[in-house]
């Protein structure tokens, strides 16, 4: 992106020096996007999540590895109020921020960062909410700003936040990952020097690697931070070798030139599976592909014309074709392994009744839609050029005319979130196992104006139903509540559900305590490597 560039010019000698050194211990991650920007609280996919979240930030509060568990972090303890409307965060101190060569930190991580992350994303007044022209798309899309009444520092190491209402979202909410606490005096002295594109092309944070070189799309380097509250990573250099093509990272990883990939095709899975020096970990259940729909766009507007696109789409030859196997057809938005998740879209193949519904709209003939198919290979859609290619065949079996668009990654969701397309492919990964998360992330009326909801289809019994379930405390009532919702989702098809994928991540047998993330995405922090 272009935002990145002066990030590129500043340290590309950095670069070529790292070439001719040599470390200890020094651990390539084959990964399959550049990242959008280093900022997680502007960024979307999980490629930014992976190179900046996980790497260089922590959250107040984090899931514990391997699993669905919020524990401390930069919180070391809170309190909750006994009507579940206050929660007051006891932080960690003697925390260090990193330094770069723009910026060196005069204090260790404090309140001020706390209010300052969360302030600038909810708070339009805030001085630094317009930076970057950010849109703020999760904090948005998950009602963040609605959750809140207001957050308060009690001295500088407690901060109150209170609610609105109880909401059993709230606490794993700001565990996710655009909720990565910022340095607040970094953006002071950035701004103050006339250069605040630096916090999001050069971050810096608490967390256990400090970047040192990027190169967009080839690769990014970091070194460990050897001063991290939480223990130095046992690795001295982390390495991200952008490598979008699947294939090329699987001849990679069996060539030992990176030791942990991104997942493979479905067949490479296998054939890796053979190899006596790696493992191939498996995650299921947690993730959705979807084919959107613009019903801003007409005549997209029309549910008919919707559901005709919808039942024009052959998913089980989608799932062989593109997913060779490694996915089930989805039955919701919401993946199999959630609560209250639902086992019938309502769009099962019909090509005669999407004709049908078609001519009933008006459109039996005249019909002509671009469909936009992302440019990388990501979990939950490893071959987008593919889908969107056996659409348009499906498509033109009932008569409809498309034409198949892409762009660069992180234009193409830039654009997609500003509304620009007709049809679209993208899907996410589940960032905390609650259905809320994905259900609100794609389709509230709040991720309308966010970017996030890319269909941008707003219904307020659907939006009712979503602020119930984060009241509730009761799984049962929560299930139910979802069920509901998914029900007006089958009903109005703002979004087609095409596949649940297996996601495989091979990693070579030399890397030691390699810990599956039950949302896939990559956290190097505790990992070692054997020589």
């Amino acid at each position: 992106m272009k935002s990145l560039g002066i990030l590129r010019t500043a340290l590309v000698a950095s670069t070529m020096l790292f070439a001719g050194q040599s470390y200890a211990k020094t651990l390539v991650y084959c990964s399959e996007a550049s990242p959008e920007t280093f900022n997680p609280m502007i960024g979307t996919a999980d490629s930014t999540m992976d190179a900046a979240a996980k790497t260089i930030f922590n959250r107040l509060v984090e899931f514990k590895p391997g699993t669905t568990e919020v524990g401390p972090a930069l919180a070391e303890k809170w309190d909750v109020s006994e009507d579940g409307k206050v929660y007051t965060f006891h932080l960690r101190k003697g925390v260090k921020f990193h330094a770069n060569e723009k910026f060196t930190p005069t204090r260790e991580f404090n309140a001020d960062d706390v209010l300052y992350t969360f302030d600038r994303q909810r708070n339009a007044d805030n001085p630094y909410h317009k930076l970057a022209n950010a849109a703020y798309e999760y904090f948005n899309a998950l009602g963040m700003g609605a959750m809140i009444d207001k957050i308060e520092k009690v001295d500088d190491y407690t901060v109150r936040f209170t609610l609105n209402a109880p909401n059993v979202t709230f606490l794993p909410g700001i565990a996710l990952d655009y909720l990565s606490i910022l340095s607040a005096e970094q953006t002071e002295k950035m701004v103050a020097a006339g250069t605040p594109e630096l916090i999001d092309q050069m971050p810096v944070g608490t967390g256990p690697f400090m970047l040192q070189a990027y190169q967009q799309d080839a690769q990014i380097r970091y070194a460990a931070n050897k001063d991290y509250w939480n223990g130095a990573p046992k690795i001295d250099t982390l390495v991200f070798a952008i490598t979008p093509e699947p294939t090329i990272r699987v001849e990679r990883i069996k060539a030992d030139e990176c030791q942990v990939a991104a997942p493979p095709p479905a067949a490479a899975a296998a054939e890796l599976k053979g190899d006596p020096n790696i493992t191939v970990h498996n995650l299921e259940g947690q993730n959705i592909g979807v084919l959107g729909f613009n019903v801003e766009h007409q005549p997209l507007g029309d549910v008919r014309v919707r559901t005709a696109l919808a039942k024009a789409v052959n998913r089980d030859a989608i799932i062989e074709s593109v997913y060779q196997g490694a996915g089930a057809v989805a039955g919701s938005v919401v993946p199999p392994a959630q609560i209250g998740a639902v086992k019938d879209a309502g769009i099962d193949y019909d090509p005669e009744g999407a004709k049908a519904l078609l001519k009933e709209a008006g459109h039996e003939a005249d019909l002509s839609v671009k469909l936009w198919a992302m440019p990388v290979s990501r979990p939950y859609n490893p071959n987008a050029r593919r889908m969107a290619e056996m659409i348009q065949a499906d498509w033109a079996a009932v008569g409809v005319k498309s034409e198949i668009v892409t762009f660069e990654w992180g234009e193409y969701l830039a654009r997609t979130a500003k509304g620009e397309h007709d049809a679209f492919l993208l899907g996410g990964s589940s960032d905390n196992g609650d259905p809320d998360n994905m259900l609100s992330y794609l389709l509230s009326c709040d991720g309308v104006a966010g970017g996030s909801n890319r269909a941008r289809w707003c219904n307020q019994d659907f939006e009712k139903l979503l602020t119930d379930g984060r009241v509730s405390a009761d799984p049962a009532r929560r299930a139910e509540i979802y069920k509901q919702a998914q029900a007006i989702l089958k009903a109005e098809v703002p979004l087609a559900p095409i596949a649940h994928s297996v996601v495989s991540i091979p990693v070579r047998n030399s890397v030691v305590n390699y810990v599956l993330d039950p949302f896939g995405r990559q956290n190097f922090a505790g990992v070692d490597i054997t020589e």
